[in-house]
């Protein structure tokens, strides 16, 4: 496998098996889905000392009274109090799984870039890499001693949607829809409207990874995003439904060593939900 620009961004289930029991390594599970309650799973089995965090819950703002967006990342107050109660300090190196390959722990990844903490990785294959392997499990809940953790907002992590307006003015940054085609096109609507962004490149999120949910090699993945218009020096804003998924990609291209990427927070959660922006239907 070729090396990654940025590798301690991605971590093997090797580096996190070596560092189970250091009390400066922060383990958290981050499984989820829509349809059921994840902390069962974790309960069932988790990679040892790996606390528990739900982003939809614990990562993200309550709604406005109007209902939309829902997910938007909690306000710096609230993201250091979670923090804190994970037992994550600003001087803890942070380790993300889930079950999706990174797809999920990538949201823990932006929402500590976003306020100063860039002590934090995702583990390469998810759980299921490490339960292939053999490697150890724990069962029940995880209790933590409490962090102290300093929120230190960061701009240039994540784009409000008027500077997404100015992309679609200017052309600059690029924007990145990481949906399925059926979201990009329309066809599958999740806001109140479908459709995408105008000028929007659709590459999927699960392009980057294997069917074992491995990343695949940086070369392939490199090359695929350049494909599509996303070389190392393009500008690059990055969207889905609730910047999840986004936020995955977020990670792999600046893994990749691109300098210069930002996730749109509100994605088509914010947008698709927005009489006033304007939406293009069918391929650009």
């Amino acid at each position: 496998m070729s090396p990654l620009a940025r590798p301690e961004l991605i971590w093997s289930a090797d580096d996190v098996a070596a560092k189970l029991g250091d009390p400066g390594v922060r383990i958290v599970d981050c499984r989820f889905a829509f349809d059921r309650d994840m902390r069962e799973d974790h309960r069932a089995g988790h990679i040892p000392s790996a606390a528990y965090v739900n982003w939809s819950t614990d990562l993200a703002a309550p709604p406005p009274a109007s209902g939309h967006p829902r997910w938007m990342l909690a306000s710096a107050d609230a993201f250091a109090r979670t923090m804190s109660r994970l037992g994550i300090s600003n001087d803890t190196m942070v380790v993300g799984y889930d079950a999706e390959g990174g797809h999920h722990a990538a949201r823990l990844w932006l929402g500590l870039r976003r306020y100063g903490h860039d002590a934090c990785a995702i583990m390469e294959g998810g759980i299921q890499k490490w339960v292939r392997e053999g490697r150890p499990l724990e069962t029940g809940d995880v209790t933590v001693a409490p962090a102290r953790f300093v929120a230190h907002p960061r701009e240039g992590v994540v784009a409000t949607k008027e500077q997404v307006l100015g992309a679609v003015s200017t052309g600059d940054p690029w924007l990145l829809d990481v949906r399925r085609s059926a979201e990009h096109t329309g066809e599958e609507v999740r806001s109140a409207r479908g459709g995408h962004i105008p000028g929007a490149v659709n590459v999927l999120w699960k392009d980057a990874l294997n069917e074992d949910w491995t990343l695949k090699d940086p070369d392939e993945i490199e090359e695929m995003y350049a494909n599509a218009g996303f070389g190392p020096e393009t500008r690059t804003i990055t969207y889905c439904q609730a910047g999840v998924r986004a936020a995955f990609t977020h990670l792999v291209l600046t893994a990749l060593g691109h300098p210069d990427v930002r996730t749109y927070d509100g994605s088509w959660e914010e947008w698709g939900n927005d009489p006033a922006v304007p939406v293009v239907q069918g391929r650009s």
